[in-house]
């Protein structure tokens, strides 16, 4: 956190879900919870709402960098959260807008795929996000099919194993949640040591924009000063908090998170 701003800021590279359910509309509610100021560079816009996405359309990469430029230049970034880049062009135009920001913690949350089942980033793409951006993350917060993906690991790989391919990639610390796993437990590796990070499971409850959701928490609390394996902690328990209270009945499919704890 700068001591010179009264409150910390993160900044959300991330598309943008018009259904108010993920992307940088979710970004900004966890930032809300938080306690941190939350601002946008969106890299997509998609037409999309509870049941699926009808179509997106990436922004330009000069205007990405703009984004990011215009935020830097007048009120500056304690954190970083990267989401949905979508494509090559865009992951390099986002590689080129890091370099302004300086040595702020990003967390790089790897969206591949929305939880309606379309793809967010081009198979063409991948290798570029593993070059260009995942060694410049603090954190990378995989779910375990994006892990396998990004690592290359068999499809019986485990997060441990996950995890240290991950970091063996370039990323300093990964938290490979467990949402796609029997136990819901999240894998913590920092290069040195592995931490199991739990807490309380609400089967049958929408998970619509739980990732965006954790990523943007664990961002925040890096920029309130946590370290990120306390970060990690926080970001899972305010996750947990918002799947626990998801906004059934909005929209025909699976409603939203609660990161902010709105009462139906």
């Amino acid at each position: 956190m700068n001591a010179e701003r009264p409150i910390p800021t993160v900044l959300s590279i991330a598309g943008s879900d018009s259904g108010g359910g993920a992307g940088i509309q979710a970004d900004l509610k966890a930032f809300a919870a938080c306690g941190v100021h939350g601002m946008t560079a969106i890299t997509a816009i998609t037409a999309q709402n509870t049941v699926g996405v009808d179509l997106i359309e990436a922004v330009s990469p000069e205007m990405i960098v703009a984004q990011i430029k215009a935020v830097v230049d007048d009120i500056g970034v304690d954190a970083v959260k990267i989401g949905m880049l979508g494509d090559s062009p865009t992951i390099l135009a986002v590689a080129s807008g890091l370099d302004l920001i300086g040595d702020a913690p990003v967390v790089l949350d790897p969206v591949m795929v929305s939880e309606t089942g379309a793809d967010l980033l081009a198979v063409e793409a991948r290798e570029a996000l593993i070059s260009q951006i995942l060694p410049r993350a603090t954190v990378v917060t995989p779910n375990i099919p994006e892990a396998r993906v990004i690592s290359g690991e068999s499809e019986d790989s485990r997060q441990p194993q996950l995890a240290h391919a991950i970091v063996a990639l370039g990323a300093q610390v990964a938290v490979v949640t467990g949402g796609h796993s029997e136990q819901m437990i999240d894998l913590f590796f920092d290069g040195q040591r592995e931490v199991e990070i739990g807490g309380e499971v609400h089967p049958g409850r929408s998970a619509h924009g739980s990732g965006c959701t954790h990523s943007s928490a664990l961002a925040s609390y890096l920029a309130l000063g946590l370290d990120p394996l306390e970060a990690a902690r926080e970001a899972r328990e305010l996750a947990s908090r918002a799947v626990a209270e998801s906004l059934e009945g909005i929209g025909a499919g699976p409603g939203p998170v609660n990161a902010l704890g709105l009462k139906l």
